[in-house]
């Protein structure tokens, strides 16, 4: 062969094993590529995840903040076991505040109220929140001759309201709180026996963060009634 023949010949070779060096380019090249998209995927979803964890310490912080500020403003009545305070909030027994059957705040329920009224105005002024007061009833019916209420949403509206009122006669300023009815709804015990009926025979207060201007003002008592042939409890 000469020596024009091997220069041909390795010319040749060189030109077959051009095209294999390019694919193998262009594959590391696309791994490459891959390769750095799955780094800002990973990054990108590391940093949402140490974002949701802070989002979620700092609430868990202002939920512990809340509830001992909540602690502080109500040591007395809390020390007396007059009032209960569970995740934020405030019980009080319905034995405690009305009569049998009664919406009339009782004095032992009025002198409570009364010792609440200052502590809970100062607390949300300062964090600039509002109050709900809720009236809860146990599914027990009343005695015929003895109705006053038609069902168990009045029952628990009117003593709502009663409580409101009365927070507001003792200095708690109106915009600062509004009044709910649950009836027998969210029962806290069973309804089975005695003591659990008492437990769910309550009034809860439950600061809230207060509506921004613009948005709709909560409605002070739901006007939604159970279905007919319910029958109101004490």
């Amino acid at each position: 062969m000469t020596h024009e023949e091997d220069f041909e010949a390795d010319g040749a070779g060189a030109g077959s094993n051009a095209p294999v060096w390019a694919v193998f380019g262009d594959l590391m090249a696309g791994l490459l590529g891959a390769f750095v998209l799955l780094l800002v995927y990973a990054l990108g979803l590391q940093a949402d995840l140490a974002t949701k964890l802070e989002t979620e310490v700092q609430q868990r912080q202002q939920e512990t903040q809340r509830r001992q500020a909540l602690e502080q403003v109500l040591a007395g009545p809390l020390a007396s076991g007059r009032v209960t305070l569970v995740h934020g909030r405030i019980g009080i027994s319905g034995n405690v505040l009305f009569a049998f059957n009664s919406a009339e705040l009782q004095p032992e329920g009025r002198q409570l109220l009364k010792s609440l009224s200052a502590p809970l105005a100062r607390y949300l002024a300062e964090r600039r929140e509002i109050l709900m007061v809720s009236g809860f009833t146990d599914d027990r019916p009343m005695r015929e001759d003895a109705r006053r209420f038609a069902d168990n949403w009045e029952l628990s509206a009117q003593r709502a309201l009663t409580v409101t009122r009365a927070l507001i006669d003792e200095g708690l300023p109106a915009e600062d709180v509004f009044a709910a009815a649950f009836g027998s709804q969210q029962a806290v015990a069973s309804n089975a026996d005695a003591e659990g009926r008492a437990r769910n025979r309550r009034v809860e207060m439950a600061p809230m963060p207060r509506p921004a201007q613009g948005d709709a003002p909560a409605a002070p008592v739901p006007t939604a009634r159970p279905a007919a042939g319910t029958n109101a409890t004490r």
